[in-house]
């Protein structure tokens, strides 16, 4: 294989922010391939595929230690999978016209950011407000959170399928606010083993449609398995408080730049 030190670099920087954190796998990734001049397509199905494989460990040590509801996984890939095949069916329509589906995978891809980064910026006081308030989503009954969860899977499938990102934060934030009885680490691991079928059918997809980079996907694994090892290791010894304020803020910034946020404002004065 084709070692590009330039790529194992940058799955070695993401890989550590990633296990620093747990968060910017996808919101980091893509961005970045972007940058390199990657295109949309290629990105979002590369990240897709690694965001897979970078995951699946996690999935086993999170049902090791009992941090999996299975059935809220279930749910939600009963709603994210269809939405996943969906969205494929509609990007191979759209492949006779490569450049507008670029744009759009972009634009996507910026507001998605956006929303990711206020996702991760209040995490914490949306999960603490869902916990201390009576919302009507902590009184459903059964049926209704199960009809509720596969929506919600529903959503983030197809926002995942088209950007590669959401699952993470967006996900995370979505079961805080339907499940605010269940411990953290427990909606957290459930969300990871969520996010693997996810991006793994999303990645294939992408990968029968010719939007994956082997040779670009091995760079950032051989990068990003060692970040991950190193950053998990130094986690408690960072300052989460302000490590994820500037993670959300740089999410921002690429954001706007994507959806023309920053030119638009520079265009009033």
């Amino acid at each position: 294989m084709d070692i590009q030190l330039v790529y194992v670099i940058a799955g070695l920087l993401v890989g550590f922010i990633v296990g620093l954190t747990g968060v910017g796998g996808g919101s980091l990734m893509t961005p970045i391939l972007l940058q390199f001049g990657i295109p949309a397509t290629s990105a979002v199905g590369t990240d897709l595929l690694y965001a897979a494989i970078t995951k699946a460990g996690g999935v086993h040590v999170h049902h090791k230690k009992k941090n999996i509801d299975w059935h809220i996984t279930g749910w939600l890939a009963l709603g994210s999978l269809p939405a996943a095949g969906l969205t494929l069916v509609w990007l191979h329509h759209m492949t006779s016209n490569i450049d507008a589906l670029n744009s759009i995978i972009k634009i996507t891809l910026g507001y998605t950011l956006f929303v990711t980064a206020i996702a991760i910026l209040f995490k914490r006081k949306i999960f603490n407000y869902s916990k201390k308030n009576d919302l009507w989503v902590s009184r459903m009954n059964r049926q209704q959170q199960f009809i509720t969860t596969v929506a919600v899977g529903f959503i983030l499938g197809g926002i995942v399928t088209i950007t590669s990102i959401g699952a993470g934060a967006l996900g995370t934030v979505a079961l805080f606010i339907l499940f605010p009885l269940l411990p953290t680490v427990r909606l957290v691991g459930t969300e990871i083993a969520h996010a693997v079928p996810l991006t793994l059918v999303a990645g294939l997809g992408h990968a029968g449609l010719g939007n994956v980079d082997w040779v670009l996907l091995g760079n950032l694994l051989i990068g990003s398995l060692p970040g991950i090892y190193v950053g998990s290791h130094l986690a408690n010894r960072v300052a989460d408080h302000w490590l994820r304020p500037a993670l959300a803020i740089m999410l921002m910034i690429v954001g706007g730049k994507m959806v023309g946020l920053w030119s638009w404002i520079a265009s009033l004065f």
